[in-house]
C-alpha cells in the first residue's frame, strides 16, 4: 500500500467556505476580468442583477427597460482576501461619481453598484463606502442594496476577455495587472 510521506506532519488548516458578493462596474467583461486576477478569487460569473423580468437577454438589456445592471459574481475565500480589500479594489476600477456610464459604455445597465446577499456584509460595505465618499468629498453614484435577483448572462459573456483576449474594454490593461499583484497585507495566523 502507497503512502504520501509528504503529507506526515503538515498541519494545513482546511479554507473557509467561500463567501460572495455582487459587482456592477460597468460592462461586465473587463470588470469580471479585473476580479478573476485577485488572489483569493476563487470563482466569477457575469450576469444580470436587480431587473424588472425574469431570465433576461442581453437585448433585453441593453433597451434600458429591465432595470438590470451588468454585474460579476464574485465568489472568494476570506481566508485570503476579505470582502473590505475586494471593495477597495473595487473602487480603483469604477468612476464611482459616473451615473449609468464606465468608460465609452452609456446606459442603466452600466450603472455601479455593489449588491449583497449577507446582511452581515453591510457594515463592511458602508465602511469602504463612507471612505471613499470622503475622499472624493461628494455623493457617490453607486448602489449599494440587497440583492434582488441575478441571472447568469449567456454563455459567449462568460470569460469574454479569456476568449477574446483583444476584445473590447473599457478598463486600461494596467489595471489588470494592478489587480494580479495586489496582495492583502493579513496578520500572521
Amino acid at each position: 500500500m502507497a503512502t504520501n510521506d509528504n503529507m506526515e506532519g503538515s498541519h494545513i488548516e482546511p479554507l473557509q467556505p467561500t463567501k460572495e458578493i455582487y459587482l456592477a462596474g460597468g460592462c461586465f467583461w473587463g470588470t469580471e476580468h479585473y476580479f478573476k486576477q485577485i488572489e483569493g478569487v476563487e470563482k466569477t460569473e457575469v450576469g444580470y442583477a436587480n431587473g424588472n423580468v425574469e431570465n433576461p437577454t442581453y437585448e433585453q438589456v441593453c433597451t434600458d427597460k429591465t432595470h438590470f445592471a451588468e454585474t460579476v459574481h464574485v465568489c472568494y475565500h476570506p481566508d485570503i482576501v476579505s470582502l473590505e480589500f475586494l471593495l477597495k479594489l473595487y473602487f480603483k476600477a469604477i468612476d464611482p461619481l459616473s451615473i449609468n456610464q464606465q468608460g465609452h459604455d452609456t446606459g442603466s445597465q452600466y450603472r455601479t453598484g455593489i449588491y449583497y446577499t449577507a446582511p452581515e456584509d453591510l457594515p463592511t460595505i458602508e465602511k469602504v463606502y463612507q471612505a471613499t465618499q470622503k475622499e472624493y468629498g461628494q455623493p457617490l453614484a453607486v448602489e449599494k442594496l440587497p440583492l434582488q435577483n441575478f441571472y447568469l448572462a449567456e454563455e459567449y459573456h462568460q470569460d469574454y476577455l479569456d476568449k477574446n483576449p483583444t476584445g473590447y474594454c473599457h478598463l486600461p490593461l494596467s489595471l489588470f495587472e494592478y489587480a494580479r499583484k495586489a496582495k492583502e497585507k493579513k496578520g500572521s495566523h
